[in-house]
Formats: structure tokens, C-alpha cells, sequence
């Protein structure tokens, strides 16, 4: 007999503390909480104050035999039931998350219960936390400072119950502080959304896109994931004063994948390339002794240049621009002039095109006295 009562292993009390696996008895539909069974012949009570953490869906789906996590903070006595609490249980496991999140740099999940003057309460791992007003991001600081403003409705502000991705800036287990920040855990999740599209672009391709920014040297778009820019330079083969000209926050377009810069994580888009370059195409649209309505756009002392079309521009050299013999070009024509002028060559693949005025003038001349 001596022999096996040391054979059975020796029963630990519960104590304060303690974190136990406990097997739902009942599930009490009214206020009073759930009896667990936590080994031994022990049973222990969660009071529904100390299940908080749970959803009013999760208590309604609990039924007899399944298992909880609860943290022991009233020892068994002759008189009744040792006293349990999830929500500390979860608390507590919640903390030693956090802290592995903190120091392997991993995110966690956070639900927005509150809203405040500095930021938000959420609760993450089933731990209270706060994230200041610096670390929301645009929308949820719009929500924070809308809540902060005095308000008569009973409804709950906007924002409140939906779960964002937090990364874990600071924590003190002693204070009960835990600083965590939205905007860092969004950008680190852009940034590998970036590196992984980065890694499956290839230059030449067409992609959708949303435009997202627009500042004076061109406009930022979406891909999905990571934003690319098209320079003001690859908008369109016209001239382009300003890209809001061109494109406006908030527009869906295609784009052409013009250059990946994967050391640099850059990405270079144009919208110009969706069409043929005017001048692989200049064949179609002018014959030489065309005679094209034109504008001056700049002076030489060799000639004049002007402009056939937005993104085709000619040289009217100072032979070509009068028959008598002048010592600058401005005696003749100024910049911003319109005039008419005679095609006199086309070197598509060099980009050159040879115009007269003098010989527009004679033609049209003679036209017009015939």
C-alpha cells in the first residue's frame, strides 16, 4: 500500500498565479459566468466580469468540454471554488507576445476600442495599448481627432471596432504600458509589398495603377502594393506644364513599366509610351513640300526652330527664312510667331526636320496670284 500511494503523483493546489487549461463544465447563460474543470477533482469559477475578453459571440458559442486558458487570482478553499480570470489569462500570454513581437520585429493585430485626444486604445493579444495621434495613420487620425471633439450622439465614433496591424514600439509590464504604432507596422508591410513587386516587374510591361500623388516634377501611382512615378518628362510626348494637366489623384490608368531600379527600389513609369513616339509616325501625317501651320519657339544665330506639332519641332535655318541677307534671325521672326512654313526635309530616325519660310511665302505667293 506504502508502495503505491508514493506511485501517485502528488496533487498541486491552485495557486494565485497560476495559468491553468480548464475544460468548460457549464456554460451559464445568465450573468454568473462558466464553471471550468481544471484537474484533479477541481473545478473553478470565471465571474462574467473576468471573461471580458471574450465577444458576446465567443460566450454564446461556448459549450460543455471545451478548453480555456484562465489565470488562478482566488486559490481553491473548503468554502468554495477557486476564482479564475481569462482576461488576465490572456493578458498575461498577451504580454509575453508582445514582448517576442517586440523583439523579433514581427507585427500583431490590434482592434480599436476607443478613441481619445492623444490616439487610440486598442486591445492586441488581449492586451490594452495605445497608439499616439504621430503613429495613426491619416484616416485613423481623422477618426481620433473627430472623436475628440464633443459629441451629444451615443453612437460610437467611426473606426472603433476594426483591427489594424500595430508594431510594438514600448513596453513596461510593471506599468501596465504598451506603445504600439500603426504607421510603422503599415509602411514595413508597403515596404515588402515594394520589394516583392519590385521582384516581379519587367521593363516594357503594362500595368494598372491608381494615382495616388502629384507634385510639380510628375505623379505618383500605385501598382498594388508599392508606388511608382512617372516623371512630368514621360506623361505625354506633348510639352506638359503641370501633371495635374494630365492626370488627378484618385485616377485608374495603365502605365508602362519604363525602368526598375532594384537596388534603389525605384520605379520608373510613363504614361507617354501606351502611344508611338510622334516622330516614328511623322511619315504618315507630312510629305517634304507640305506647306504646316507652325509656331517660333526658339532663336539662333544659325536660324530659327519651330514647332509642327506639340512634340515635333524643325530648323528653319537663316538661309531659309528670307531671301535677303540678314544678320540675325529676330530681323525676320520672334519667338511665339505663327507663321506658315514649307517642309523641306524629314530625317525621321535623327529626329530632324528641315523647314523654309521663304519658300512657303513664294509658293503661297504664287498660289495666291494664280
Amino acid at each position: 500500500m506504502g508502495e503505491l500511494l508514493d506511485s501517485v503523483e502528488e496533487v498541486q493546489p491552485l495557486k494565485r498565479g497560476n495559468i491553468v487549461e480548464g475544460i468548460v463544465m457549464e456554460a451559464a447563460p445568465d450573468a454568473d459566468g462558466i464553471f471550468l474543470n481544471v484537474g484533479h477533482k477541481a473545478e473553478g469559477h470565471v465571474p462574467a466580469n473576468e471573461m471580458k475578453s471574450l465577444s458576446d459571440e465567443d460566450i454564446r458559442q461556448l459549450k460543455t468540454g471545451d478548453t480555456v486558458l484562465a489565470m488562478v487570482i482566488k486559490s481553491e478553499t473548503y468554502e468554495g471554488s477557486a476564482i479564475l480570470s481569462i482576461d488576465r489569462a490572456a493578458g498575461e500570454i498577451g504580454w509575453k507576445t508582445l514582448q517576442e513581437a517586440r523583439d523579433s520585429g514581427k507585427r500583431v493585430s490590434g482592434k480599436i476600442v476607443e478613441f481619445n485626444r492623444g490616439g487610440a486604445i486598442v486591445i492586441a493579444e488581449g492586451v490594452r495599448g495605445f497608439v499616439p495621434m504621430s503613429q495613426l495613420v491619416s484616416t485613423q487620425r481623422d477618426k481620433a481627432r473627430g472623436a475628440a471633439k464633443p459629441d451629444s450622439s451615443d453612437q460610437e465614433p467611426p473606426g472603433v471596432g476594426r483591427t489594424i496591424e500595430l508594431k510594438v514600439l514600448e513596453l513596461n509590464r510593471g506599468r501596465s504600458r504598451a506603445i504600439l504604432s500603426e504607421r510603422q507596422a503599415v509602411q514595413e508591410a508597403r515596404n515588402e509589398r515594394k520589394a516583392k513587386l519590385i521582384e516581379e516587374l519587367q521593363e516594357g510591361e503594362v500595368r494598372r495603377g491608381r494615382v495616388t500623388g502629384i507634385s510639380t516634377f510628375g505623379a505618383f501611382v500605385d501598382l498594388g502594393g508599392a508606388d511608382g512615378l512617372i516623371h512630368i518628362s514621360e506623361l505625354s510626348w506633348s510639352n506638359v506644364s503641370s501633371p495635374k494637366d494630365i492626370v488627378s489623384i484618385g485616377q485608374e490608368l495603365d502605365v508602362v513599366v519604363h525602368r526598375v531600379d532594384t537596388e534603389e527600389k525605384k520605379i520608373a513609369l510613363s504614361l507617354k509610351r501606351l502611344q508611338p513616339e510622334p516622330w516614328d509616325t511623322i511619315d504618315e501625317r507630312y510629305r517634304v513640300g507640305d506647306i504646316v501651320d507652325s509656331t517660333i519657339t526658339k532663336l539662333a544665330d544659325f536660324g530659327a526652330f519651330a514647332r509642327i506639332e506639340d512634340s515635333i519641332e524643325g530648323l528653319v535655318h537663316v538661309s531659309e527664312l528670307t531671301p535677303r541677307r540678314i544678320n540675325h534671325p529676330r530681323e525676320v521672326v520672334r519667338e511665339g510667331d505663327a507663321v506658315r512654313l514649307k517642309i523641306v526635309r524629314i530625317e525621321r530616325d535623327r529626329r530632324r526636320l528641315g523647314l523654309s519660310l521663304k519658300q512657303a511665302e513664294e509658293e503661297e505667293g504664287f498660289t495666291t496670284q494664280n
